[in-house]
């Protein structure tokens, strides 16, 4: 058999993140049927943590092996080292929240554990994929373990319609994104994203066709980060999945699909950066519009986040629209701030909620200073931020996009920006106005914060006021993995 066959340990290091994560959730599926309830579940997901720290440090020595793998699908650089370790940790915090969740719930088995192992490998995959059918592959690994846990209530009939939208219209965005893929292979011959845009600088027999596959890919990539008109689902899936579902979809699935967004269209489809660049004008434009708009009228906490993560995805589009190294290193600062902020807002609302989720609406937060102050005071953090005040790292998320906008000469979208942000601190500051201006409606004892959710709350609370104050610490790596195979 040919030496070649086989992958050299360069290739291997450069896919270990998805190697440990696929083999962790292997076998845990093999050996959880054997276990019994109590300690030994609650071992599933000690061993799920430690699987995805380990991840997070074989993403670090990945980028120790820059270049390309397996043929040139799979590429390490500093960008796919960035994307793999914000959604492991979007994945850390969701085992540190899910536990406690789960249990309450009488829910508190491996399988979701299993999912989420699934589910971060092929967000990964697609961070690290320099091939359009692994970007595939890597987005249906991720959306099939991802609708799953949307409805892993399976008793709950607001999940069980949440995962059944969601599979459907997901279904539907990936037959856009393959479409789209199958034309840019007839016109340019290969699949490879290097190749695509080599083949394109060279000049092709119509670039209308080729035009044609870029919209159709990114119909697929416009659903999977929730941008308009493909956002509907959303708010539905946020307000039906289980809290910290919620909370993981919120942030590293999206962030993912960012992810190879931008490597696709800033490598591939770069020499045709003066027809998509308009579109995505008017996409970031809607999205925010869109976005904002409809969390004003919103009463259920879970559903304003699912809109106010529609317009914040406006906010990343908008710096992607620059198609530019400063854009690229805001987007990717941004989407680290707003895993951080968003994950933490859920980790507060699935303590509030209280078992079943009958505490989601803003009627239920009257008077939470009084009865809860310290979780008054994290969500509060986390609505400051997700406004973009300033001393939060919302507030330097939002100032690098709309400074990258300027300099793209992008002014009417930043003026445009600006005015959505305003919209935005209406049904944030309602949110606050509710906790330390009203009266609570009970007199019930408030109930203890598990362990757990405590320490994801705390967590992310003060990642979000240091990312304030020394904004550094992440956007220095973002501008230096800013340039895509560096």
């Amino acid at each position: 058999m040919d030496a070649n066959f086989f992958p050299s340990n360069a290739d291997i290091m450069r896919i270990l993140p998805e190697i440990i994560l696929t083999l962790a959730g292997t076998l845990l599926l093999l050996v959880e049927g054997f276990l019994k309830d109590g300690d030994d579940r609650g071992m599933v997901a000690n061993l799920t943590f430690a699987a995805i720290a380990g991840a997070m440090a074989a993403s670090v020595m990945a980028y120790g092996n820059p270049g390309t793998g397996f043929y040139g699908m799979i590429v390490s650089d500093g960008f796919a080292a960035f994307f793999r370790i914000v959604a492991l940790a979007v994945g850390l915090l969701t085992v540190l929240c899910s536990g406690a969740y789960l249990k309450r719930e009488h829910a508190y088995t491996g399988e979701f554990y299993i999912l989420l192992l699934f589910s971060l490998a092929g967000q990964c995959l697609m961070a690290a994929s320099n091939e359009l059918m692994m970007v595939f592959i890597g987005l249906e690994v991720s959306s099939i373990a991802s609708y799953i846990l949307a409805g892993y209530l399976r008793d709950d009939k607001r999940g069980n319609e949440s995962a059944i939208k969601y599979f459907l219209l997901g279904s539907f965005a990936t037959a856009f994104l393959l479409y789209g893929v199958s034309w840019i292979y007839g016109m340019t011959g290969t699949t490879n994203l290097t190749a695509i845009r080599e083949a394109l600088t060279k000049g092709v027999p119509s670039e209308t066709m080729v035009a044609a596959s870029a919209a159709l890919m990114l119909i697929g990539f416009a659903f999977k980060v929730s941008a308009a008109p493909f956002q509907i689902w959303a708010p539905d899936v946020y307000q039906g999945a289980p809290a910290p579902v919620a909370g993981f979809l919120s942030a590293g699935p999206k962030a993912a699909a960012f992810a190879i967004m931008i490597r696709v269209f800033l490598t591939a489809f770069e020499p045709l950066t003066a027809k998509w660049a308009p579109v995505l004008w008017m996409l970031a434009l809607a999205t925010m519009i869109a976005g904002n708009f409809a969390a004003l009228w919103q009463s259920n906490i879970k559903r304003m986040l699912g809109y106010s993560s529609i317009a914040h995805a406006g906010y990343v589009l908008v710096a992607i629209t620059t198609h530019s190294v400063t854009g690229t290193a805001a987007a990717m600062f941004y989407l680290a701030a707003y895993a951080l902020m968003n994950f933490g807002a859920f980790a507060a609302v699935t303590h509030v909620a209280g078992k079943g989720e009958k505490h989601v609406t803003l009627d239920d937060l009257k008077g939470l200073s009084q009865r809860q102050p310290g979780v008054a005071a994290i969500l509060t953090i986390f609505m400051l931020s997700l406004i973009g005040v300033p001393l939060t790292a919302g507030f330097f998320g939002k100032f690098y996009i709309f400074k990258a906008a300027i300099e793209g000469k992008l002014v009417w979208l930043t003026a445009l920006g600006l005015l959505n942000s305003a919209v935005a601190a209406y049904y944030y500051l309602r949110v606050l106005v509710v906790m330390y201006m009203h009266d609570p409606e009970t007199t019930e004892p408030a109930e203890e914060i598990p362990g757990g959710i405590k320490v994801t709350m705390w967590l992310t609370a003060a990642a979000t006021l240091v990312l304030g104050v020394f904004p550094g610490l992440v956007l220095d790596f973002a501008n230096q993995f800013a340039v895509l195979g560096r």
